[in-house]
């Protein structure tokens, strides 16, 4: 877990999606994390977090509906959504931390 404090503990927005290959609403949101990576830059980090090879950090963070998507920045949780976003919520809501 302390990989996991050096992935969040940075001082741009850090947005986890927790995810698993069978989930028709995880595999949606590939496109849309794609375009918001694209969007923002290197004024956001996203990093994909497969639920089936990291279950001990998924139930430390509760999540339990997919997709779920966390924004972090300087190790603090900023923002929290179980469900699909579209890019551009999801571009609005990360530039508040920036």
């Amino acid at each position: 877990m302390s990989k996991f404090g050096e992935l969040i503990d940075v001082e741009i927005p850090v947005l986890l999606d927790f995810y698993t290959e069978l989930n028709e609403d995880s595999n949606a949101m590939h496109h849309i994390l794609r375009d918001v990576a694209a969007g923002l830059g290197d004024k956001v980090k996203v990093i994909k977090i497969d639920v089936d090879k990291n279950r001990e950090l998924a139930e430390a963070l509760r999540v339990k509906g997919l997709p779920t998507l966390i924004i972090y920045k300087n190790g603090e949780m900023k923002w929290r959504h179980s469900g699909k976003q579209d890019a551009n919520t999801l571009i609005e809501i990360i530039q508040e931390f920036v």
